[in-house]
């Protein structure tokens, strides 16, 4: 037999007030006297009452919910961001529900639709398909505050950002006074704002030092896919590379293990730069350096961002807000090897 379900009737006959004294003290009214507070506080505690959530919101039209949606949650980084993220909503009173984009127009439309139907108080969205119509759509007809991590997307919201193109610059300057011109880059294809301002990086550092962009772009289908022969394939060209620059997680592990079986040493024979920071790049063998993101500061802006938006009234300009990379230098990057 199911237990009762405790109603605010019952805490207010425990309490001896009216049912309107006892919804004033659950929902936090500041017109309540200290004495009737302390008689209905005592009788929720003796009844162990519960507030229902859904009733509460319907009243005050504030779900506490957020929705977050990222393109793809296996990523390290993403899983640190909702880390950060979930933290600090959890401490304003919200619970933060992530949803996996999977960088799938289709299913992107049908989260960010969903976020509208549930209420939700406001929005994070990082979508792998920024610029797809239907998501563009979507996100327009989002009602309640959004904030957009990391993407260009023609919408009126507040931004955070990452500023890749510098970043890229960074690692490609500091490969360069080692001696470095055969630099190769190595990402997943996509036409997101990470990948496109890496490439923008990546060519305007060789034009700013007089040199031809070198033909050591490698792109593959997804942030998962292993780029083992490409890079096997390009590290047995004569004009091959001498460093590499990848992104993280998967894409490194591939690029490491082609490095290793082509017989070649890291960072003897080759350097290595890894985007985004990880127990991984920080206890390989050597050590690797590796851009580091700034994701706790970018999770706290974004979420001071949206609750502002939240609790704020009136209209205000949306705000961008963009963070700068840390070449944090390891083990894995040397000299030009003499041979070549």
């Amino acid at each position: 037999m199911r237990p009762k379900q405790i109603s605010i009737r019952d805490v207010a006959a425990l309490a001896g007030t009216s049912v309107g004294s006892a919804s004033r003290v659950i929902n936090g009214a500041p017109n309540v006297t200290p004495e009737i507070r302390a008689k209905v506080e005592r009788a929720i505690a003796a009844l162990q009452y519960r507030p229902s959530h859904a009733a509460q919101s319907l009243r005050s039209r504030n779900s506490k919910t957020i929705g977050c949606m990222f393109s793809d949650v296996t990523n390290p980084l993403y899983a640190r961001a909702f880390r950060a993220l979930e933290r600090r909503f959890f401490a304003a009173g919200y619970m933060l529900l992530l949803a996996n984009g999977l960088n799938d127009p289709g299913r992107e439309i049908s989260i960010l639709n969903t976020f509208q139907l549930r209420n939700m108080d406001g929005v994070i969205i990082a979508p792998g398909n920024e610029r797809h119509a239907g998501v563009l759509e979507a996100t327009r007809q989002l009602t309640m505050p959004i904030v957009i991590y990391d993407r260009d997307m023609e919408v009126e919201a507040d931004q955070v950002q990452y500023d890749h193109s510098a970043g890229i610059k960074a690692a490609v300057e500091h490969l360069m006074a080692l001696g470095h011109t055969r630099i190769a880059l190595v990402l997943w294809q996509a036409e997101s704002r990470p990948v496109r301002c890496r490439i923008e990086g990546y060519k305007a550092s060789f034009q700013a030092a007089g040199l031809a962009v070198p033909d050591l772009l490698v792109q593959v289908d997804s942030p998962t896919s292993s780029v083992h022969d490409e890079i096997t394939q390009m590290l047995s060209r004569p004009d091959g590379p001498t460093a590499i620059i990848t992104q993280g997680t998967q894409t490194l592990g591939s690029t490491l293990r082609a490095i290793s079986l082509s017989g070649k040493r890291v960072p003897e024979d080759i350097s290595v730069i890894g985007i985004g920071d990880t127990d991984f790049a920080e206890h390989y063998s050597p050590p690797l350096t590796v851009l580091r993101t700034p994701v706790e500061s970018v999770a706290e802006c974004a979420s001071s961002m949206l609750l502002r938006r939240i609790q704020q009234k009136g209209p205000d300009p949306a705000h961008v807000n963009t963070f700068p990379y840390t070449l944090l230098e390891r083990g894995s990057c040397g000299p030009v090897p003499r041979t070549k």
